[in-house]
């Protein structure tokens, strides 16, 4: 049986190493494109959704995020119909991110899917792993939120801005502050 590779490990959730060259290299791309990406700040929509369409996974009609946007991979990034991401958000790709049809996410938003070990001696070998984030459709997101690995957000949900959302947050549910609780 053949070993998986890091970037396999890391596509499937188990700890892997985020220095070996083939994603160091992924990465490298992945920079190259932020840099011509953000830099079309001015460009008509159509332009950058075509530089979206270059790099992510799958976007959708109507899609927009507004540069300055980063990310760590973006092939791993879903963006349906009609999705909005305004001014700095920040999507740590690790592992798949889908982000429903007409979901609004504030400015200063980030998304992240890496995890690391909580045992100091652990942490230190340099490993992490990753979750999946699942945002549904016509979902509101305020600006400054954090939504952490593996959080799911159903469709029609509200999560306030600076909210750090650690925990699903169920279809139509709001929720507010640090951590973020259901209202």
């Amino acid at each position: 049986m053949t070993a998986l590779t890091e970037k396999q490990k890391m596509l499937a959730g188990a700890p892997y190493d985020p220095g070996d060259p083939e994603l160091v290299g992924d990465q490298a791309a992945a920079k190259r494109w932020m840099v011509r990406y953000n830099a079309a700040l001015a460009a008509s929509p159509a332009d950058r959704l075509a530089l979206l369409r270059e790099r992510l996974s799958s976007v959708g009609d109507g899609a927009v995020i507004r540069p300055p946007f980063h990310c760590d991979y973006g092939f791993n990034i879903h963006l349906a119909e009609g999705a909005f991401l305004n001014f700095n958000c920040v999507i740590l790709d690790v592992c798949e991110v889908r982000i429903g049809a007409r979901t609004q996410i504030g400015p200063g938003v980030q998304i992240l899917t890496p995890d690391h070990p909580r045992d100091p001696a652990e942490r230190a070998k340099g490993v992490e792993w990753a979750r999946p984030i699942s945002i549904g459709a016509d979902v509101w997101i305020g600006g400054g939120a954090i939504v952490l690995p593996g959080v799911t957000i159903g469709d029609g949900a509200i999560i306030g801005a600076g909210a750090v959302v650690t925990r699903d947050v169920p279809e139509s549910a709001t929720a507010l502050g640090n951590p973020a609780r259901v209202r």
